[in-house]
């Protein structure tokens, strides 16, 4: 069951304090944090260091889903497991789905990005990279390749949405404006110190997004390899060069003919560094990469499962990532 933003009868509910709002991954929690403000603070499921593919809600998380007036959440893309704990929540109650909200900019596994309304561009042709410098799948291989490749892999189709879409700063933009709408809506007598907050949390995160870009520039073309096929946001916004992933899903492990495919890109010469992933074993990394020369940077962590949670959180997640990515591709 898919929920985007579920409204009650009436316009305005009247509430009697600040809504009650759960969120479900660190990025969102963030920013839906700087909404709030001073007035309330919003809680986050996942806890930190957990999976958020495969994580199990204690009983007194799904309580709280079960009381809370408003869900925040990037939808059952990422985090299927709450989709049903939604299921217990009372009629009425309200639910603001990031990835299926209007605005937000959505791309697929692989080489096509799409807009809000589903229509795909290129993304080689977009960022400017040829063919090779694309992801995995654009490495010059037939479609039966990767399907019989698929077949050793359990994880997403390659073909499908790509969820991690708080990775492209403009569409936090987009969303902070929606949260704070949600929120007024249904605490209207502070919709005005929400909208407050969330053009102040926007004016934080362009000049962030201003920052990474003169980070990342000198490294645009330095061709690396993440450990899962989970920044194309990132990387469509900066402009970077990736020139593969060890494993095509979130939940998918490599087949040994990935990585022999893979072992070769790295010994042919160009790529520059390579990067393992918080909550991954750095081993194969290591195993994939040895006598290649080439470098192996700091892990990335694209959920923020490492961080500490609250309002400055986003802000780390992607200086954090930008900064690991500078200092590698860059050494």
């Amino acid at each position: 069951m898919r929920y985007i933003i579920t409204l009650v009868a009436t316009a305005t509910p009247a509430l009697a304090e600040v809504p009650r709002v759960v969120t479900d991954i660190p990025p969102v929690h963030a920013l839906v944090a700087q909404v709030m403000g001073d007035l309330g603070q919003p809680e986050l499921l996942l806890a930190k260091g957990a999976d958020e593919h495969d994580f199990q809600l204690k009983p007194s998380q799904a309580g709280a889903v079960a009381d809370s007036d408003l869900v925040i959440w990037i939808g059952p893309e990422l985090t299927p497991w709450l989709d049903g704990a939604m299921d217990s929540r009372s009629e009425g109650a309200a639910a603001l789905a990031l990835l299926d909200a209007e605005g937000t900019q959505r791309r697929a596994y692989g080489d096509a990005k799409t807009d809000a309304h589903g229509h795909g561009e290129d993304h080689a042709e977009e960022a400017g990279h040829s063919e090779h410098e694309g992801h995995a799948d654009e490495a010059g291989h037939s479609e039966s390749e990767h399907t019989e490749e698929a077949g050793h892999e359990e994880g997403h189709d390659h073909g499908s949405e790509d969820p991690h879409a708080w990775l492209d700063p403009a569409n936090a933009q987009v969303w902070l404006g929606l949260i704070a709408a949600e929120l007024g809506r249904l605490d209207p007598e502070n919709g005005a110190t929400y909208a407050a907050n969330a053009v102040a949390a926007g004016e934080r995160i362009a000049a962030l997004d201003g920052e990474l870009v003169a980070l990342l520039a000198p490294v645009k073309d330095k061709p690396i390899v993440t450990f899962h096929d989970a920044y194309g946001y990132f990387v469509d916004h900066y402009g970077l060069t990736v020139a593969g992933s060890i494993a095509l899903g979130d939940a998918s492990s490599p087949g040994a003919a990935r990585l022999a495919e893979l072992r070769g890109e790295l010994e042919a010469g160009g790529v520059v560094c390579i990067f393992p992933e918080v909550q991954h074993d750095p081993a194969l990394v290591e195993q994939i990469t040895e006598g290649t020369g080439v470098k192996i940077g700091g892990a990335l962590d694209p959920v923020g499962s490492s961080l500490d949670a609250g309002p400055d959180a986003y802000a780390a997640l992607l200086r954090g990532m930008a900064q690991t990515i500078a200092d590698c591709a860059g050494g």
